[in-house]
């Protein structure tokens, strides 16, 4: 069975990109994925420093959470749009992540695994802008990002009481993206 990670790059309180990434979650679910949630809420840990590193070593939660990324096979990832990148929260558990330890191979958490990426903003762009450098990042360090993504435009009129979206349509495509990430990653793990 394929594994699923999905989180966003929001620790926001009712963060649209934390309901974004829990929506495609369930189309992963419906593909047959198994799936995990999380919240980077949950990960707190120093901006990244070598010097740090080198002294303390890297940090139990940044452990844990690279843990994650190396136990499952694709990723789901939303991130809000901060000044046409991505949020500088998931840049530093990115980077924390992508640090070798021991004798384990370098970019152990991220090379062979597959990505869907999306973002939300109250915006008319919708975060789109960020996307291109969460993607152009994610390859670089040995993440397969499929080509299809999702930018949410006005997030904040785009889900309902139940933190579904609004527009059946717009609900199946995010859907539909989780579902295409644990199509992908099954290919991807098969060989």
């Amino acid at each position: 069975m394929v594994k699923i990670l999905a989180f966003s790059g929001s620790a926001r309180k009712d963060s649209f990109n934390q309901k974004l990434v829990t929506l495609a979650a369930k189309g992963a679910e419906k593909a047959g994925g198994e799936v995990t949630v999380v919240n980077l809420a949950d990960y707190p840990m120093p901006i990244f420093d070598q010097d740090f590193e080198a002294e303390q070593g890297m940090p139990e939660t940044a452990k844990a959470f690279k843990k994650l990324l190396i136990e499952h096979d694709g990723f789901l990832i939303a991130s809000p749009e901060y000044n046409s990148a991505f949020t500088p929260l998931l840049k530093n558990v990115l980077d924390w992540a992508s640090r070798k330890e021991g004798d384990e191979q370098p970019l152990a958490a991220y090379r062979g695994k597959c990505a869907a990426i999306m973002s939300a903003s109250p915006g008319a762009l919708g975060g789109l802008r960020g996307l291109v450098f969460l993607r152009m990042l994610l390859a670089n360090i040995g993440v397969v990002v499929l080509p299809g993504q999702y930018a949410l435009t006005h997030a904040s009129q785009a889900f309902s009481v139940n933190d579904q979206l609004s527009d059946e349509q717009i609900n199946t495509t995010v859907l539909n993206l989780g579902a295409e990430l644990v199509k992908y990653s099954s290919k991807l793990k098969a060989e």
